[in-house]
């Protein structure tokens, strides 16, 4: 038994436990903010992570400011108590129920997918954006250090069209890949930094060519290909970290002052609270 890794996972599900048990004096407590910002940041999450999305918010807002506004748009799964919870974070947050619009003229295997299925409707969610000037959409397991304070220097990037964080390794549904070559570069959607409105036209036609039900790497593989069909650039790797090789070890190598983010998927979740027992004002 590998005991620095399962210790890990002990105090990592205590504390997400203990996290959601106090929701409702975490959110009493407000976050001091210490900037304001020029764009605005969209999340897309429901009711079985809440306690993620109430954490990372309020990492944001302590590291890297006060966005115009901060909007989550629910799955369909969040309950009224959850929503009002969230919205009492700060005056900046809400939270949409309401699915984005979508391109007109869609086919219908396509409108299908992206509004009926988890991650295409987060997919619908990323295809809308932006809509008023730059915008950031955050996955609700990001958790922000201090360095998240580049963002707002970021966000005022005029000669690129988007900004992506980079994935550790390619994570995708192969069966919309035509190329090796289209392999390279893995992007993650989990953040995406967004300043115009992208061509999605290459991501739309191989979803309507796809054969079988999509998966859950269905989504990010539109998401990377649109990425660099739009020549979008990938994220300092030493600053908006995605990784897991510490899986296996007791500690957390990347949670630390000199970097912006860490985005915690699903190998490394349990250290997304750890990070946050250690790192984070409450």
């Amino acid at each position: 038994m590998n005991l620095p890794y399962h210790s890990a996972r002990l105090e990592g599900k205590i504390a997400r436990s203990l996290y959601r048990a106090a929701l409702l004096m975490i959110v009493r407590k407000r976050v001091r903010v210490t900037r304001e910002l020029p764009f605005d940041v969209f999340s897309y999450s429901g009711e079985s992570t809440l306690p993620e999305q109430v954490a990372s918010i309020r990492s944001f807002l302590t590291h890297a400011g006060r966005p115009k506004q901060f909007t989550v748009v629910s799955d369909g799964s969040y309950i009224n108590p959850s929503i009002e919870l969230l919205e009492r974070i700060d005056n900046c947050v809400r939270v949409q129920r309401t699915a984005p619009n979508l391109p007109p003229r869609l086919p219908t295997k396509v409108q299908s997918y992206l509004t009926s299925h988890f991650t295409g409707k987060q997919l619908a969610l990323i295809m809308s954006l932006p809509a008023h000037g730059p915008t950031l959409y955050t996955d609700s397991d990001v958790l922000f250090f201090p360095e998240a304070i580049q963002l707002a220097d970021l966000a005022r990037t005029k000669s690129v069209p988007a900004f992506y964080l980079a994935d550790y390794q390619f994570s995708a549904d192969e069966r919309l890949i035509r190329d090796r070559a289209e392999k390279e570069n893995p992007v993650n959607m989990g953040f995406l930094l967004l300043f115009q409105k992208l061509d999605w036209s290459l991501g739309l036609e191989r979803l309507q060519m796809l054969n079988g039900t999509p998966n859950f790497f269905t989504t990010q593989t539109v998401v990377h290909l649109c990425m660099h069909a739009n020549s979008a650039i990938a994220l300092d790797r030493q600053k908006f970290v995605l990784q897991a090789d510490d899986q296996f070890i007791y500690r957390d190598r990347h949670a630390r002052k000199s970097i912006a983010m860490r985005h915690y998927v699903n190998p490394v979740r349990h250290k997304f609270w750890t990070a946050l027992a250690r790192c984070f004002p409450k």
